[in-house]
C-alpha cells in the first residue's frame, strides 16, 4: 500500500514539442496536472527533471505553473539517478516509495524507474500519467517494468490509496480534482 508519509512523486521530462506529440498528449497533460495538484494537496514532495532543456525545451507551461516554487533538475542521462543532483534530492527526501510520471515511457521513465529499483526503492508507475510517441512503446515499458519489480497504478487509484479515508479533510479536495 502507498503511504503518504513514505512517498514522493518524480516528474520526468514533460518538455517542449515532444510533450505535444506523444500518444494522447492532451489527456496526458490533464492527468499530470491532476496528479501534481493531488500530490501538492497531500503535501507529497515532488522532484522534477528536464532532459537536455536547451535541446528539448522547458517543461510545458501547464505543469511549470504548478511547480513554480521549485526548479527542475537538468539532466542529460536517461536514468535521472545518474545525475548526482537528482540522486541527492531523492536521498534528501527520505522517501522509500516513488510515484513516477512523464515521458518517454520506454526511455527516461523506464531507465529512471530501473535506477530507483536497483537502489532498493519501491516504484509505482502511474500508467495514465506516462506516454511515448507510440502506444506500443508505453505498453512495452509497463510490461518490462512490472517484470523487473515495479508496480503499476493510475491517478485515481494512487490518490485515493493515499487519502485512505473519506472522512479526512483533504478527501473533498481530491474528489473535486478527480471529477
Amino acid at each position: 500500500m502507498l503511504e503518504q508519509k513514505s512517498i514522493g512523486l518524480i516528474v520526468i521530462d514533460v518538455q517542449g514539442k515532444l510533450a505535444r506529440i506523444v500518444h494522447n498528449s492532451e489527456k496526458l497533460t490533464k492527468n499530470l496536472e491532476k496528479l501534481i495538484r493531488g500530490c501538492q494537496i497531500l503535501s507529497i514532495p515532488i522532484i522534477w527533471a528536464e532532459q537536455n532543456p536547451k535541446g528539448l525545451g522547458s517543461t510545458i507551461f501547464e505543469l511549470e505553473k504548478l511547480l513554480i516554487h521549485q526548479n527542475p533538475i537538468e539532466k542529460y542521462s536517461f536514468n535521472a539517478l545518474d545525475n548526482e543532483t537528482f540522486k541527492q534530492a531523492v536521498r534528501d527526501s527520505g522517501k522509500k516509495q516513488w510515484l513516477i510520471c512523464g515521458i518517454e515511457a520506454h526511455i527516461c521513465v523506464y531507465q529512471t524507474a530501473m535506477g530507483l529499483l536497483s537502489n532498493n526503492f519501491e516504484v509505482e508507475i502511474v500508467t495514465d500519467c506516462i506516454s511515448s510517441r507510440s502506444a506500443e512503446s508505453v505498453e512495452t515499458a509497463i510490461q518490462k517494468l512490472q517484470q523487473k519489480g515495479a508496480s503499476v497504478t493510475n491517478i485515481e487509484m494512487c490518490l485515493y490509496e493515499l487519502v485512505k479515508d473519506s472522512r479526512r479533510e483533504i478527501f473533498k479536495e481530491i474528489l473535486t480534482l478527480i471529477k
